[in-house]
């Protein structure tokens, strides 16, 4: 989500009205706004697939430093989807989000997932700006435990350097990306991984064509159970669900039962996770990385007198996720209330309709 310049633009587009909340700005929107790619929601064009000039770079420096002085609290980068993006162009966002002491939250580029580690490591320790590394289960797959490994021993000697999982053996982005430009020259059996989300059902190199045609979201099932349980297991990781819009009512499971599944299959299950700790990685932990640039964080993910109301209460021995890739819409169960700003947004298991309490997250705005 990028801040209001960035929304504004893809609403004037794509003809809807956006709220922005300020959660970040994003290189990947920046850097579409400046090549004139036509992809929704991801780049599908030259932000994908052009090296940037001097000058591009320096208009997607302006563009993050616009973000960040009106309360950013973050940049986010998905450098897997703009492939085209120099080293140094990296690094150049970086400088600017050290100079607003603003977190980078990685999407780390494809092939080798070591280097691609070592790339965004280097920007940090260049720059000094803080480095989140998302989602290390599906950037890491089966170096995940490598992966892990490294940014223990960069938080060993002194670096800002966060991660975090989400509970899935499978992801799920846009299909018309850039990140699939290979597909035509791909074989034909390793299509069978990837899921229409709306339909459920498995693709051939046929429908894939189609639907990239068409344009939506797409499930891969790529990772294994084993590797994400490493992720979610490991004391640095953070647990978040990289929650994504539904189209057509229909989404990736992580949307709507990540939380419970943490809860229900690897604490109480699996007995993996005790309790707290599984309740520090989706609470304490994200506000903690987020608390230096955004004061207003140093309220959430504690109970405590003073603390922001933001309650979910649930029954330890119930609560589990009930959605699937299939019925990704499902509410999860055993969970009574969810409290926002003191207000029950969720009642006795029900959600309540036209309750919107929540307020905006931001940093300071310059």
């Amino acid at each position: 989500m990028g801040t209001d310049d960035v929304d504004a633009w893809y609403a004037e587009r794509e003809g809807k009205t956006i709220i922005n909340h300020g959660v970040s700005i994003g290189h990947i929107p920046v850097r579409m706004r400046v090549m004139n790619d036509p992809g929704g929601f991801l780049p599908s064009g030259d932000a994908g697939q052009k090296t940037a000039s001097a000058a591009e770079i320096e208009a997607c420096k302006q563009g993050l430093e616009e973000g960040l002085k009106r309360g950013a609290v973050a940049v986010g980068f998905g450098i897997a989807y703009t492939a085209a993006a120099s080293s140094w162009e990296i690094v150049e966002m970086f400088r600017v989000a050290a100079r607003y002491d603003a977190s980078c939250h990685v999407h780390i580029r494809g092939g080798d997932p070591v280097l691609a580690l070592g790339e965004v490591i280097a920007a940090t320790a260049v720059t000094g700006a803080p480095l989140h590394v998302v989602h290390i289960n599906s950037s890491g797959r089966r170096q995940t435990a490598n992966l892990l490994q490294i940014i223990d021993e960069a938080r060993r000697r002194g670096m800002d350097v966060t991660t975090e999982c989400y509970p899935y053996a499978a992801g799920m982005t846009s299909i018309e990306s850039a990140l699939f430009d290979w597909w035509k020259d791909a074989p034909d059996d390793i299509f069978s991984q990837f899921q229409w989300v709306v339909t459920g059902e498995r693709l051939t190199k046929e429908s894939f064509g189609r639907y990239r045609e068409k344009g939506g979201f797409v499930i891969i099932h790529s990772n294994t159970d084993a590797y994400v349980r490493t992720a979610v297991l490991n004391p640095l990781t953070m647990i978040v669900s990289d929650g994504i819009a539904f189209q057509d009512g229909k989404s990736h499971p992580r949307s709507s039962g990540t939380y419970a599944r943490i809860l229900g299959r690897y604490v109480r299950e699996m007995k993996a996770l005790n309790l707290m700790d599984a309740l520090r990685k989706m609470t304490l932990m994200p506000a903690q990385r987020l608390e230096h640039r955004v004061p207003m964080m140093k309220n959430k993910g504690r109970i405590r007198i003073g603390a922001d109301a933001d309650l979910t209460i649930f029954d330890a021995e119930r609560v589990i996720d009930k959605s699937t890739y299939e019925d990704s819409a499902r509410y999860s169960e055993g969970i009574k209330y969810v409290l926002v700003n003191g207000i029950a947004v969720v009642k006795e298991g029900k959600l309540q309709i036209g309750v919107v309490p929540g307020q905006p997250v931001r940093a300071p705005i310059q």
